[in-house]
C-alpha cells in the first residue's frame, strides 16, 4: 500500500512572537535522535492554541516533501524543515491525499498513526510565511498537509520508515475534507460511527456547504423558469 520515509521529526522548542498574533508554536524545529510521540502528540513539542491546534484528533502534523518543494520552487527559497509548522516531513507518500483513516506504522517503535483532517491555513501561518495573499494561495493550492491521531505510542526519528497498513475503501481523502470532494461519499463516511470528533465535524461542514449550493442553484432554477 506504500512506504515512505520520515526526513524530519520537528518541534517548537521556544515561542516566536509575531507581529499582530503575539506568541506562537509555529516555529518547528527538527530534533535529534528519537522523540517520544503520545495521545497528544510529541512529548517535546506544544501548541499556544488549543482551539484550532492540538488534541487527540490533532496530535501530529505532517507535510510531505513534494509539496513542500513544490512551494520553495514558488516563493523562490528554501523552506527548512518545520517551517510549515509540520511534526513530521515525510517523503514517498501521500499525505494531503492519504485517505481519512489512513494508518501508519512508522518506525519499529509501535508507534501508529491515523489520518484525521486538513490543516486550515489561519492568520498566524499567513504572517509567518510573509508572503502576499498567502491563506488564499495555501487554499487554492489545497496541498493542506494531514492531522493524525495517536493509535499506539511511541517514539520517531528522522530516517525511519513510514509503512501504510490500512487503507479504508470509503473513497474520502484528506483533502477533500477542505477542498470538497465527492459529495456522496462523504455522506457515506458520516455512517461510521467510529467517526473521531473532528473528521465526522469537517464532513458535516461539505455536507452543510454542498446543500446549500444545491438550494441556492435549484431557487436560481426556479426563477428562471
Amino acid at each position: 500500500m506504500g512506504t515512505g520515509t520520515v526526513l524530519a521529526v520537528c518541534a517548537a522548542g521556544q515561542d516566536v512572537v509575531l507581529d499582530g498574533i503575539g506568541p506562537s508554536a509555529i516555529d518547528k524545529r527538527p530534533l535529534t535522535g528519537r522523540a517520544e510521540v503520545h495521545e497528544l502528540g510529541l512529548a517535546a513539542d506544544h501548541q499556544r492554541n488549543r482551539k484550532y491546534h492540538g488534541g487527540v484528533d490533532q496530535a501530529v502534523y505532517a507535510y510531505a516533501e513534494r509539496d513542500a518543494r513544490r512551494w520553495a520552487g514558488e516563493l523562490g527559497r528554501d523552506l527548512a524543515y518545520g517551517w510549515f509548522g509540520e511534526n513530521l516531513r515525510i517523503d514517498g507518500i501521500d499525505v494531503t491525499d492519504a485517505f481519512v483513516g489512513e494508518r501508519w506504522q512508522v518506525g519499529e517503535d509501535g508507534l501508529v498513526l491515523e489520518t484525521t483532517i486538513p490543516r486550515v491555513p489561519c492568520r498566524t501561518f499567513a504572517v509567518w510565511a510573509g508572503e502576499p495573499r498567502w491563506v488564499k494561495r495555501f487554499m487554492e493550492q489545497a496541498d493542506f498537509g494531514a492531522y493524525l491521531r495517536v493509535l499506539q505510542p511511541g517514539t520517531v526519528a528522522a530516517g525511519d520508515s513510514v509503512t501504510v497498513i490500512h487503507r479504508p475503501d470509503h473513497g474520502v481523502r484528506v483533502r477533500h475534507l477542505l477542498a470538497d470532494g465527492d459529495p456522496e461519499a462523504i455522506r457515506g463516511l458520516l455512517e461510521h460511527d467510529d467517526l473521531p470528533a473532528k473528521v465526522r465535524r469537517e464532513a458535516l461542514r461539505v455536507v452543510t456547504r454542498t446543500d446549500r449550493r444545491r438550494g441556492v442553484a435549484r431557487q436560481g432554477e426556479a426563477h428562471k423558469s
